[in-house]
């Protein structure tokens, strides 16, 4: 089939490498997003997807917008016999409706739980020891159409969102690559999404929603800052010894549930080895962080070059996604 494939960043681009290695497709053309400044020196960044392209020289379309006119004749005169999405913008009615056997997305939940942009990051966040990956056609709704394959994945304790990332990426590439097979043989079956009382969210994560509550379980916590590394990362703020408002980010821990009479948020090290937060049930062993200005690093060589946090108490910062987090324990 002719294939027109849409998506951005890594997710998408081990996706379509797998359909380009296959062979059994044809890629006419990638639509990714525009090329943006980032970073602390603003330099112009590709998406992964666009690299991928260009590394086989396949047609490249960045359209600012989806309903541009010269944008979707272009589309027309492709003559795409299917689009393939992944982690891609929502695409107007005019778009996905046009190649004749459909526009299939991937997924990274087990839908319909986990609709919306962070799939990953939110089932880590709420506890789940399971998810998976889900094909379906795309229609006038977001992630609401009806479901051709979906195959579940496991979620380890020593899991983290990039890890899972990895997981559900290897399962996507053979669960896109079935689907295709099916719609070009006509032996995929699609099915509407169940109704589901229990519906979980997965909203778009912004920097203000990484901040961590030490108020919450020891358990709730170390979820929390599984599903946000290596990146955005949780993190929490202290004030230095000048006064200053620093950012200490966490990448990952170990809890201990103990009792205490300690204020949440409070540090506890003996500046070698170890260095815990108090919560609301225990503690959080912090094994691997970074504070502004410095590397990522595990908490013995932090510690190393790092002293005087002993008995200092993280900032208590509201988190904007409290009514997100479902997990309650």
């Amino acid at each position: 089939m002719r294939i027109v494939f849409m998506g951005t960043p890594d997710f998408a681009a081990g996706i379509l490498e797998a359909i380009i290695e296959e062979k059994k497709h044809e890629v006419i053309g990638v639509v990714t997003s525009t090329d943006k400044a980032a970073g602390r020196g603003m330099k112009i960044q590709e998406s992964s997807v666009k690299i991928c392209a260009k590394k086989h020289n396949l047609p490249i379309f960045q359209p600012e917008k989806l309903k541009d006119i010269q944008f979707v004749e272009t589309l027309k005169n492709l003559q795409a016999d299917v689009f393939v999405v992944v982690a891609f913008r929502m695409l107007p009615e005019i778009v996905w409706k046009m190649p004749p056997k459909g526009t299939i997305n991937l997924h990274a939940s087990l839908l319909p739980q986990y609709r919306g942009a962070a799939p990953i990051n939110w089932a880590i966040i709420n506890g789940e020891t399971q998810t998976g990956v889900t094909t379906f056609f795309i229609n006038e709704k977001i992630d609401e159409g009806n479901i051709l394959l979906s195959e579940k994945v496991e979620i380890t304790r020593e899991d983290n969102a990039g890890t899972l990332h990895d997981k559900l990426m290897n399962v996507g590439k053979y669960m896109v690559l079935r689907t295709l097979k099916g719609i070009e043989n006509g032996t995929c079956t699609e099915k509407k999404q169940p109704l589901r009382p229990d519906l979980k969210l997965a909203p778009k994560l912004y920097k203000e929603n990484c901040v961590i509550d030490w108020s919450w379980s020891a358990e709730k916590i170390f979820n929390f800052i599984r599903g946000f590394s290596p990146y955005p990362a949780a993190f929490s703020k202290y004030k230095s010894e000048e006064n200053e408002e620093r950012i200490l980010k966490i990448f990952s821990c170990e809890t201990e549930i103990t009792t205490h009479n300690l204020p949440f948020g409070k540090i506890q090290t003996d500046n070698k080895t170890f260095l815990k937060v108090a919560c609301s049930d225990g503690y959080i062993h912090i094994k691997e962080l970074q504070i502004f200005g410095k590397k990522r690093m595990n908490t013995d060589d932090f510690l190393r070059g790092n002293k005087g946090l002993d008995g200092v108490v993280l900032l208590q910062i509201h988190n904007a996604l409290h009514p997100y987090i479902i997990q309650n324990i």
